[in-house]
């Protein structure tokens, strides 16, 4: 659940209710259970471009499904926030609807891998609209084919995504992760 604080403040939603306004950070998203995030994510703003993604967002894995509780789940976010964790956040180029980009990861150098494309779209969590991130493309390996990420802007500049895996009745999550877009990592390649 989202803990209150002094800088917390009401605002009115998309939806038409009540949610939290709280700064947050990579660090402090980590620390939400994949429910939270869940819910932290239906109030996200619905994007109408993917604009917002553009360039080097520094990127963090925060919670996967049923590991995020008691001490395995202090384990998982503890390695996945480690500074020699392999991940480190995606790479957007577009305008508008629609565009491409690519994961970054840091082991034995720096590296692009597992394109993928972007486009606004109907989110597979809630029907409402997302940035859907589309990994089936020729140049990856079949089972990243079968993922499934999209994200949401839960503050400006800090978007909150949901990695999915494609089953046969329909998307089933498998964790969360958030990009931040006022933290640039440097271009790897030229790219």
């Amino acid at each position: 659940m989202l803990q209150t604080s002094p800088q917390s403040t009401p605002r009115a939603t998309r939806k038409g209710t009540q949610a939290l306004e709280h700064t947050h950070d990579l660090d402090s998203l980590s620390r939400l259970d994949v429910d939270a995030l869940g819910r932290l994510y239906a109030l996200g703003t619905p994007p109408a471009t993917v604009d917002g993604l553009e360039g080097h967002p520094r990127g963090r894995l925060l919670a996967v499904a049923a590991l995020d509780h008691g001490v395995v789940g202090a384990l998982v976010r503890s390695l996945m926030g480690a500074a020699l964790f392999p991940w480190g956040g995606k790479s957007f180029v577009g305008k508008g609807t629609s565009g491409r980009g690519f994961n970054r990861f840091h082991f034995g150098g720096r590296r692009q891998l597992l394109p993928f494309l972007t486009r606004v779209q109907a989110s597979a969590v809630d029907g409402a609209p997302c940035i859907a991130l589309d990994y089936d493309l020729r140049d990856n390996p079949g089972f990243v084919r079968a993922i499934q990420d999209e994200v949401r802007e839960i503050q400006p500049g800090l978007f909150l995504g949901s990695a999915m895996w494609k089953a046969a009745r329909g998307p089933r999550f498998i964790l969360s992760f958030a990009l931040d877009t006022r933290v640039q990592a440097l271009p790897i390649g030229g790219a």
